[in-house]
């Protein structure tokens, strides 16, 4: 069982160490740096954390596995958000992405204003589709070719899930 938490300074080290994966980065957006330092880690949890959104860490055992994290739209959009999350390569397969997602997901219909969540994903990312899936997200779209990264085009899926 998994703990949503605000992030603290014992994060530091294993946000470095897990985040500095290929990986756990290949299909991540690239404002999350790779390779991935301790000097990040340190500003993700004094600052960036706390920057823009909601981000929380996902606490297995007391210790930082992963992030998830939502950003909220604003005008024309502001029932609108985008969630976002990583998991420690160690910890895949174990249905801590699909806990931490739920949670989040949860937390957002039933603390925010927000009406609609949603999650881009790249195409290869069929592990992260399947959490999404899990936790009643749909498939709204599939963007052809919308991602280059490492030197590639990657269809983006859009999955959503909307206030009951």
């Amino acid at each position: 069982m998994i703990e949503l938490r605000n992030f603290v300074d014992s994060d530091i080290n294993s946000i470095a160490i897990y985040a500095n994966n290929i990986n756990v980065s290949r299909y991540m957006a690239s404002r999350m740096p790779y390779p991935y330092t301790k000097a990040d880690a340190i500003w993700w949890v004094e600052t960036g954390s706390k920057e823009q959104g909601l981000n929380y860490a996902i606490d297995l055992d007391g210790k930082c596995i992963g992030v998830v994290s939502v950003r909220f739209g604003d005008l024309e959009i502001q029932y609108s958000a985008e969630i976002g999350y990583w998991i420690a390569e160690d910890h895949w397969g174990k249905g801590i992405g699909t806990e931490a997602v739920s949670k989040m997901t949860d937390h957002i219909f039933s603390e925010m204003k927000t009406v609609r969540l949603s999650a881009p994903v790249y195409s290869p990312n069929k592990g992260s589709m399947r959490v999404l899936e899990k936790c009643g997200y749909t498939l709204e779209a599939i963007h052809r070719k919308a991602v280059f990264k490492s030197d590639e085009f990657l269809d983006e899926h859009v999955f959503v899930k909307f206030r009951s």
